[in-house]
């Protein structure tokens, strides 16, 4: 099979596309022959040895999936060959074949089609557990998004107005708030053109958001929660501006408010069955239509590097897919 293989820490271009032996499955696990694989902001830090996970050399980088189950090891009993599936696995995924733990697999309810399947693990699944588990976001609360128009800000405007929240999309383009409209938010802040506190201030009558969904840090973190409300939740879900900001500690005591960090990966590992009741839910959803993933960019194997430059340069909207076969 080819795949993608990260042989030494560095910039994505230092990737390369090799030929290497199809994966055979051991007890518990399965092949996966995969037709689209998602493209997320912590595969570019996995690659440069700066995420909190540091796989050993090589690897094949990629971490959700969907696909057609190749083949099964003689001790799995829930799934078997031919049956269409999403994983979720820490690397493998920019591969034509994935070697996975079955318990790691969830079927692909009928109808859906692979690049959605692949798009929706990650990003969904870290909003809808910074939004629900950790913020407890309530129906009518305000929501402020910081950089809404990316994976996860996306899926996060989706969520919040699935259970009735009103939501404030910030990015920093125009073209990037009308994707952000499209999908739901009721407030557009062009932080590249307006005070960030003002425009807050304005969208919420001076009383501020109830929560705030940071997956970029850097500077607009501190404006950001000096506007938060009384008892607001600030969720640190990741620094996609490259910065981790420093905040004034004494902000929290007089707005009354929490700083609550989001750390979906360790999540699913330490509550395996918290995070399957949570997909099932986004996939219901998605089988209602309340939640779309939009899939903006598809590149082949061989230009997994320039996906990963993409996203590491902030140029993509939603989500992108590499499709390897």
């Amino acid at each position: 099979m080819k795949a993608v293989v990260c042989q030494a820490w560095g910039v994505p271009d230092t990737l390369t596309v090799q030929e290497l032996p199809d994966p055979q499955p051991g007890p518990g696990q399965v092949v996966i022959d995969v037709q689209a694989a998602g493209v997320n902001f912590p595969d570019v830090l996995i690659v440069q040895g700066k995420y909190q996970f540091k796989p050993e050399l090589p690897f094949v980088p990629g971490s959700e999936v969907a696909g057609v189950i190749r083949s099964v090891a003689d001790d799995v009993t829930t799934f078997k060959a031919g049956d269409k599936v999403i994983a979720f696995t820490p690397t493998g995924g920019f591969g034509q074949q994935l070697l996975a733990p079955a318990q790691a697999l969830i079927p692909m309810p009928p109808g859906m089609n692979f690049e959605m399947a692949a798009a929706i693990t990650l990003t969904y699944g870290t909003s809808y557990h910074a939004i629900v588990d950790r913020a407890k976001l309530e129906n009518g609360e305000n929501m402020l998004i910081l950089g809404a128009a990316g994976g996860v800000g996306l899926a996060a405007i989706e969520i919040g107005k699935a259970l009735g929240a009103r939501i404030i999309a910030c990015a920093s383009t125009d073209e990037k708030l009308e994707v952000c409209r499209q999908h739901g938010a009721d407030v557009l802040i062009n932080y590249s053109k307006e005070d960030l506190r003002e425009a807050v201030k304005a969208a919420t009558g001076g009383k501020g958001p109830d929560v705030i969904y940071d997956p970029v840090g850097g500077d607009y973190a501190e404006p950001a929660f000096r506007s938060i409300a009384w008892g607001g939740r600030y969720l640190v879900v990741g620094f996609a501006n490259g910065e981790i900001p420093k905040l004034p500690l004494n902000l929290t005591l007089l707005k009354g408010a929490s700083l609550v960090g989001v750390f979906w990966g360790e999540f699913t590992k330490r509550n395996p069955k918290g995070n399957l009741s949570n997909m099932r839910q986004l996939l219901q959803w998605l089988q209602e239509g309340k939640i779309k993933p939009l899939i903006s960019g598809r590149y082949k194997l061989e230009e997994a590097a320039q996906a990963l430059n993409d996203m590491a340069a902030r140029k993509v909207t939603g989500k992108v897919v590499v499709v390897p076969q």
